[in-house]
């Protein structure tokens, strides 16, 4: 039986597929502009699988992934598009969130891109982005977001990341990123440490207004709000002077980052909890970190 959603379903992958194609090409197009050490960077891409219990195929996706390039250190953007059953964790957690009836009914569908960028220069922020959609017999939703984590904070940089995000948000309602900023500081904030993993953006999570056109186009306004919010900062940053000093607190608040991830992001613990590739869903981790 051919699900009713299918034809959303899939234009909502093939989205999240050509804002990758366009953030891989802006990426190495940074690379190919700037006169550093050594050869402009390029990203490897590599297929990936998930595997449903019995072996069979359950999806997967492409992970692109560039090192030590002139301006990027790590950088990942993926995207996936996954399906089967989901365990008996995963449905109490999606039940917990009031996800109705996924333990009557444990099939999911989700796909989405995941950025994380790891930058060469300490003066550069490295940032984070996704979107996705998930959907269930019972329900579907949108999620995702962007958000800024500079080691070395700029107030100007923060404001110009933010005003496009609130540019991209308010045509979808005035109260909007006001609200999805709140709680972008709210999820990325690090209990343990008592602060918050950078300087903020905007994040939302089950989405779902009962207007799928609508939240669709929320979801991919948050997408479009990247590249301008982040290239700039980049373009502007990536020939500043910086020396050892300047090293050393990058390594140390990325151990900040790698922290949150392994520890709080709902997204690492998804992917690892069905099954999906590991170094996919590890993507996010820094090259190097260091811990005081």
């Amino acid at each position: 039986m051919t699900d009713a959603m299918d034809t959303e379903k899939a234009r909502a992958a093939a989205w999240f597929r050509t804002l990758r194609d366009e953030i891989v090409s802006a990426f190495e197009g940074l690379e190919d502009s700037f006169e550093g050490k050594g050869e402009a960077g390029r990203f490897e891409v590599t297929p990936t699988k998930r595997a449903a219990e019995d072996g069979s195929d359950a999806g997967g996706g492409l992970m692109s992934v560039m090192r030590s390039g002139r301006v990027f250190e790590k950088v990942g953007v993926n995207v996936s598009e996954v399906f089967g059953t989901l365990g008996e964790a995963a449905q109490k957690a999606m039940a917990a969130r009031g996800m109705p009836g996924v333990a009557e009914d444990p099939r999911f569908w989700a796909s989405g891109i995941s950025l994380v960028a790891h930058m060469q220069n300490p003066h550069v922020p490295a940032v984070h982005m996704n979107t996705r959609m998930f959907w269930t017999p019972s329900a579907w939703w949108f999620g995702g977001g962007s958000d800024l984590n500079p080691c070395i904070e700029y107030d100007e940089d923060t404001a110009h990341f933010h005003g496009q995000q609130k540019a991209h948000l308010d045509p979808h309602g005035a109260e909007l990123y006001p609200r999805l900023k709140a709680w972008a500081d709210e999820y990325f904030y690090i209990p343990h440490r008592g602060r918050a993993r950078g300087v903020g953006g905007v994040f939302m999570d089950d989405r779902n207004t009962g207007d799928w056109e609508a939240d669709f186009a929320l979801t991919q306004d948050i997408g479009r709000a990247f590249l301008p919010a982040y290239l700039p900062l980049v373009e502007k940053r990536r020939g500043q002077a910086w020396g050892e000093a300047e090293k050393e607190v990058q390594l140390v608040h990325r151990g900040l980052y790698a922290e949150y991830n392994l520890v709080y992001d709902r997204g690492t613990k998804f992917g690892l909890a069905t099954g999906h590739d590991a170094n996919a869903v590890l993507m996010s981790l820094p090259p190097m970190a260091k811990w005081v």
